[in-house]
């Protein structure tokens, strides 16, 4: 069995190697952690404050992501995720920020590849039948009120997802790569956290299980394409192309539906209709990550 050509991903790795030691990696994720949540307080306190007697509209659209401004906070807030990362590799690790994300250039070359190729993808499948996803949707947002929104939107998952993507397949995997040699370890401990990290019985309830195992699967591919490439570029705009898709174009009814389009006929908690169309978004997955791959080589 031929293993993956992974030599790009010696040149993102080199960085880390002088401070590869877990109790360094560790202390950077307790500073991570303790940044956001503090940040992130400080955030949503002021504008609570900020709104008075429209605070508790805000709180409640907040919970749920049901509006505009609601999912621009929301996403945006990911931001101090970057910043946690970008403060705990100068603290723990006496490096920079840019040593996470790999050869900026490069990285930027090859995230427009990847991008041109999934927006042609995805062109092609939403042309193709079945439309509606086999069921009516409903319109959510109007278009004019969708238009206004679709640039802050955009860059709203930009953020949120460059976040992910910089905490998960860049900082930990990278200091993982760094101290074991096996792409077990640093592979699957990353898309394990990933998937953790999308466990939400509370709102998923018997399809909870399923979704952190599509956010597992999912971390491992953007860890490939990562590894394969030598730059974050092209996880950022995998994850990018399915998240715009899935919040900005057609997004569950009952889960940060704020910027969407479209609403798709089924909630997450609804285990019929969801464990229906998981399998179509695992071959959605799988069908982007190999795109991701033929743009590179072009």
């Amino acid at each position: 069995m031929q293993l993956p050509d992974y030599r790009a991903y010696r040149d993102l790795t080199e960085p880390a190697r002088d401070t590869a030691q877990v109790w360094r990696l560790v202390v950077g994720l307790i500073l991570v952690a303790g940044i956001y949540l503090i940040c992130n307080q400080l955030m949503f306190r002021t504008i609570l404050t900020l709104l008075g007697q429209d605070a508790f509209a805000f709180f409640s659209s907040l919970n749920t992501g049901s509006t505009p401004f609601a999912m621009i906070v929301l996403l945006m807030s990911f931001g101090f995720l970057t910043l946690g990362v970008a403060i705990a590799v100068k603290v723990a690790h006496k490096r920079g920020i840019t040593s996470v994300y790999g050869d900026v250039g490069l990285a930027v070359r090859q995230f427009v590849l990847v991008l041109q190729m999934l927006v042609l993808l995805n062109v092609v499948v939403f042309v193709l039948p079945p439309w509606g996803m086999g069921m009516p949707m409903e319109r959510n947002l109007a278009a004019g009120t969708w238009v206004m929104f679709l640039p802050f939107a955009i860059i709203a998952v930009f953020v949120q997802v460059s976040a992910e993507e910089i905490l998960f397949r860049g900082y930990i995997q990278q200091q993982l790569a760094a101290r074991f040699r096996s792409p077990l370890i640093w592979i699957l401990v990353p898309a394990g956290l990933f998937g953790l990290g999308h466990y939400m019985p509370q709102d998923a309830g018997e399809n909870a299980t399923l979704i952190a195992l599509w956010a597992v699967v999912f971390g491992v591919l953007m860890a490939d394409l990562t590894a394969r490439s030598g730059t974050l570029g092209p996880a950022i705009a995998v994850h990018l192309a399915n998240n715009v898709v899935a919040i900005v174009v057609v997004s569950l009814p009952d889960s940060l539906s704020g910027l969407s389009l479209f609403l798709a006929p089924f909630s997450m908690a609804d285990a019929d209709a969801v464990r229906t169309w998981l399998p179509v978004d695992f071959a959605m997955m799988f069908v982007s990550w190999l795109a991701a791959r033929l743009a590179l080589r072009r």
